[in-house]
């Protein structure tokens, strides 16, 4: 099956990566997303056909889409994209993917399952970093321990976010952390809890954060307790604490206008040495009610380096046809052990 397919947000900092790498892969998306002059510039290089879309333009958007298998949807922060490029892939029967972090883009998906299923449409949204290598480890835990009841989820990473990640933290600082108790997603305070992961022989302090799987790995596993536990220094886990006592302004609009010009003024996102000098270590522990407890842990490239791969892989998985309809998570399309197939990904002795 030849897949035709578009990489909206080609020319943000993680679509420009993907789309050099799909073409280094052999792969021809159609490049799409607001800014014309962008587009023509990233596109020509590679050989690329490229179109300017506006997500807000739905007649457009839904024309643009009328001939294309699968979208690769990069533009952030997806609490604003994901509803409308999705209801333009039910609309016009195509694939929707994403590599979306955010807990309630996530949520939302899920929701549209049986319209996706009706429209012969798959929808999985977190293609990339997150939630891939903490799915598929979910999954493998899952796997090994049938009736854990508590998932545990870490990871750290190097070399920097992008700008696009940089704005989903700032969005995130206004809605406090979240965690999964007894099947339900609850709203707890930032850095609510603080544990010790080891890596390489170092023990290296880590808080909880509002990632995506604690979303996804429910969906995945059906394990009911989760919790996502980011590493990063003392300082930083003090200094989310202290931002507690700011509350609900750090969710006011003037706020979150002004640190996201920050982000946009300051992050430009890792370089190509940064990518290829940093990585990236998860972990993750299931327990069930008898105390019993399983481990695993992983060492994978840099996170935008893995989105591309895991995403990519992910399509040409598309290529390969008979594509189920309906709202899946990556583990559940691809597999448990697919981050293992992965470059650069190893088991920590």
């Amino acid at each position: 099956m030849s897949l035709r397919w578009m990489l909206y947000g080609a020319n943000g900092y993680t679509g420009r990566l993907m789309a050099e790498a799909a073409v280094a892969r052999g792969l021809r998306p159609l490049l799409a997303g607001r800014n014309a002059e962008a587009l023509k510039a990233l596109a020509e290089p590679l050989g690329l056909e490229w179109k300017a879309i506006d997500l807000a333009d739905g007649e457009a958007l839904r024309e643009g889409l009328r001939e294309i298998d699968a979208v690769m949807h990069c533009a952030g922060p997806f609490s604003a994209t994901c509803t409308p490029m999705l209801e333009a892939c039910l609309a016009s029967g195509t694939h929707y993917l994403d590599i979306t972090g955010e807990i309630d883009v996530f949520a939302h998906c899920q929701l549209q399952d049986a319209r996706a299923k009706q429209a012969g449409v798959l929808v999985l949204p977190g293609a990339g970093f997150d939630v891939v290598p903490t799915d598929c480890l979910a999954a493998q835990l899952k796997r090994d321990l049938p009736d854990a009841t508590h998932l545990v989820l870490a990871f750290e990473a190097g070399g920097g976010p992008s700008p696009g990640t940089a704005k989903t933290s700032v969005e995130g600082l206004g809605k406090g952390g979240r965690v999964r108790e007894n099947g339900e997603l609850k709203r707890v305070p930032l850095a609510y809890k603080v544990r010790y992961f080891e890596r390489e022989g170092e023990q290296r302090s880590a808080m909880t954060i509002p990632w995506g799987d604690v979303c996804t790995a429910y969906f995945s596993t059906g394990i009911p307790n989760i919790e996502v536990y980011m590493a990063v220094s003392p300082a930083t886990i003090n200094r989310l604490r202290r931002l507690r006592l700011l509350g609900p302004l750090l969710g006011l609009k003037p706020v979150q206008q002004f640190l996201k010009r920050q982000v946009e003024r300051r992050v430009r996102g890792p370089s190509d040495t940064s990518r290829e000098r940093s990585a990236t270590w998860v972990w993750g522990e299931a327990t069930n009610a008898a105390g019993q407890r399983v481990a695993k842990r992983l060492r994978t490239s840099n996170g935008y380096t893995l989105t591309v791969d895991a995403a990519l892989g992910i399509i040409e998985r598309l290529s390969e046809g008979e594509v189920p309809a309906g709202f899946h998570t990556a583990s559940q399309l691809m597999g448990a052990d697919y981050i293992e197939r992965l470059p650069g990904v190893s088991k920590p002795g």
